[in-house]
């Protein structure tokens, strides 16, 4: 009865009042993740994306060649471009300036129609209008018409009723000047690193377009940096590939208009193992591929395929190279502007232009086969590369039949000995991949069994950096990992079988935790991104000093958290021992207390010299140099139990950069890891050897 009664309310209050409509930008500040895909670091600075794609597609349409950003003190931001600047004239359909349309109306812009733009990429017209709505203030300028326009706004909402002239203009362009809401973004801190990373991209893919940034946010820390790349794609391909031995030192490289439809494609191969192909849809980068990127992998396979036959490299009885084969060390960028893009999803992470593979495999197929016969030396190098790779696929394969057959028949009984846990939930499921049979042996007796398995690492560990997949299933530390995962390897991968969601590599603090964590991340790096994407991959953080002063324990990862809290403890000893100076019987009363608590050692005590331990006035303080110290209940305490536990999640913010260093820090090249280490050495603190 009481349900229905609750029913019966609901329906009496659900009315015409229980509909809010948002009108304006309002939707766009009550949920901004539908509009910039959330309000983290990614969202912010999505703002700035918004307001460059803009230049960037005057700059397509032919009318732009600089872009100017800044970076201000308060986190203001500052862009400028010498575009055609937006239209100030009053909007037929609205009755105000067109500026202030664009600026505060959703889906209004010159990119749904007419000839304003042939090719754009901020195809839903909500771009500035977002950056607009999400900040406290925006200043509009706009130079047309020998005219300088300037209108304000505040949240979105405009200070005067028409743009204002502010002064005479020699040349046309639009400057938007803006500064993100707290009241939106939680933490406003813009990354350096990742706007340059993001403006190269930009520059890159857009031939002879000059950006320049500059970051004005400190006074006497002031930087700047430009880009203008002439060879567009190429140059991009080369710069992907900086310090890797090249195999076809003249890369491919084809850019043809068909039908209003741009093809770039530029590719290269090094003697890496991963590949590296980046696609674009209107300078917009499309992760998950689509038509266009189907394409390109179709032309490349059948193209090479058939050049390796003619020339009698590859056999008929061996078969044809596949896809896979032709995966390994290859870097490719394919970018298409087409006029009417259709991305699957809200993320442009698809283009699903059906007609845009035709397209795009008519044209690389027809220039690649020219490139191969043009330059047989280039030639030869590509295909000895993939005929290696197709060997060692047949041999991976062979291999990694034999490992999870084996491991389906005996039960996932592993090599490491896998202490497997009770639940069958893969999303309540964790797994800790530990360094030695000391601490795996603590962590299996400190753990909680119902959802945590434990996998301790035993022998020396495989650089996948410098060897390839028949070699890494074979090998008796990654093997166990492999099979306890569930989930497959190379092409047999399936995110969806994995059997923990939580996969946390614990290793000592120390030099060889390090590099223990260094090869398991390039492992995971190389052949189990989408883990790391998904966010299942983690490490450990096990506290660097256990200080006990008296019953209370206090565990600090680092030594700056370590002289903190002793300074805090003797500033409280201090207090107490001054606040006790008038009490009477003094000495007799410090002496019980001590007795009864502990805190001040005896001499016996003062003379101990265990590894690890020092006394400081009082305090006891352990340092832990490996897990293997810790105790069961100590490592549960510190580093296992969901509730006090501290954690790093595994991400790549930028995989561009995350694989130059992965090929840095892991590669077979020495000399750009001697440029590093001698680049970061003065910054490293409290080396253990």
């Amino acid at each position: 009865m009481a349900k229905e009664k609750v029913a019966k309310a609901s329906d009496e209050e659900y009315g015409a009042k229980s509909i809010q409509v948002l009108e304006g930008l309002d939707p766009v500040r009550k949920r901004p993740g539908m509009y910039i895909g959330g309000t983290s670091t990614e969202g912010l600075h999505h703002l700035i994306w918004e307001v460059v794609n803009n230049a960037v597609d005057e700059a397509m349409a032919g009318h732009c060649k600089n872009i100017i950003v800044k970076l201000l003190p308060d986190n203001v931001i500052d862009i400028d471009d010498d575009g055609r600047g937006i239209p100030v004239e009053k909007h037929p359909q609205t009755k105000k300036s067109t500026l202030e349309t664009v600026m505060t109306v959703l889906h209004a812009g010159g990119k749904f129609g007419g000839n304003g733009y042939k090719i754009s990429g901020g195809l839903h017209g909500v771009g500035v209008s977002v950056v607009n709505a999400l900040s406290v203030f925006v200043r509009a300028e706009v130079k047309r018409d020998g005219k300088i326009y300037a209108m304000e706004f505040e949240r979105g909402v405009p200070k005067t009723k028409e743009p204002v002239i502010v002064g005479k203009a020699k040349n046309t362009g639009t400057r938007i000047i803006f500064q993100a809401d707290p009241q939106i973004f939680p933490e406003i801190d813009y990354s350096w690193e990742k706007i340059l990373a993001y403006l190269r991209q930009q520059s890159y893919l857009t031939k002879g377009l000059c950006v320049k940034i500059y970051d004005e946010r400190e006074k006497g820390k002031e930087r700047s940096y430009g880009f203008l790349f002439d060879g567009g794609v190429v140059s991009y391909v080369k710069f992907l590939n900086r310090g890797k031995e090249i195999k076809n030192e003249m890369p491919f490289y084809v850019e043809k208009e068909i039908d209003d439809n741009v093809v770039e494609v530029a590719v290269q191969y090094t003697d890496g193992y991963k590949e590296h192909v980046f696609s674009f849809a209107n300078n917009i980068f499309t992760p998950e591929g689509g038509m266009h990127e189907a394409g390109f992998r179709a032309a490349l396979t059948r193209v090479i395929n058939s050049y390796a036959k003619k020339n009698n490299i590859l056999k008929e009885k061996d078969g044809s190279l596949t896809a896979e084969d032709l995966q390994e060390g290859l870097t490719a960028v394919v970018s298409v502007k087409l006029r009417n893009p259709q991305f699957e999803g809200q993320t442009k992470a698809k283009l699903g232009n059906g007609e845009m593979r035709g397209i795009v495999s008519g044209v690389v197929s027809e220039a690649l086969a020219e490139y191969l016969e043009a330059h047989p030396s280039n030639a030869k190098a590509i295909i000895s590369k993939v005929l290696i790779t197709a060997k060692a696929r047949i041999a991976a394969r062979a291999a990694k039949d034999a490992v999870i057959r084996k491991g389906a028949l005996e039960g996932m009984t592993l090599p490491g000995k896998l202490a497997d846990c009770s639940s069958r939930d893969a999303s309540a499921s964790e797994l800790y991949i530990v360094e030695g049979d000391s601490a795996g042996g603590s962590a299996k007796q400190g753990r909680n069994r119902r959802f945590q398995a434990i996998l301790p690492l035993r022998g020396k560990l495989v650089n996948v950096e410098k060897t390839t997949l028949d070699k890494v299933v074979k090998s008796d530390t990654l093997k166990p990992i492999i099979i306890a995962l569930g989930a497959g390897i190379g092409d047999s991968f399936n995110i969806d079988k994995i059997r923990y969601h939580k996969i946390i590599i614990m290793a000592d603090a120390d030099v060889d935790g390090s590099h223990i964590r260094t090869l398991l991340l390039t492992f995971f790096y190389r052949y189990f991104e989408p883990l790391i994407r998904a966010g299942h991959i983690y490490i450990a953080q096990p506290p660097l000093y256990r200080i006990q002063k008296g019953k209370e324990v206090r565990y600090v990862f680092t030594e700056e958290q370590k002289n903190q809290v002793v300074a805090e403890i003797q500033k409280t000893m201090a207090e107490k021992s001054k606040n006790s100076k008038d009490k009477k019987n003094q000495i007799e009363e410090v002496v019980m207390e001590t007795d009864a608590s502990g805190d001040e050692p005896s001499s016996d005590e003062a003379m101990s010299s265990d590894a690890g331990e020092e006394k400081i006035a009082g305090i006891n303080l352990q340092r832990y140099k490996g897990l293997g110290e810790m105790n069961p209940e100590q490592l549960w305490e510190t580093t296992m139990n969901p509730d006090t536990r501290l954690m790093l999640q595994v991400a790549i913010g930028d995989a561009e950069a995350a694989d130059k260093m992965f090929d840095v820090l892991m590669g077979s090249e020495v000399e750009p890891r001697r440029h590093f280490i001698q680049a970061h050495a003065k910054s490293v603190k409290n080396l253990d050897v």
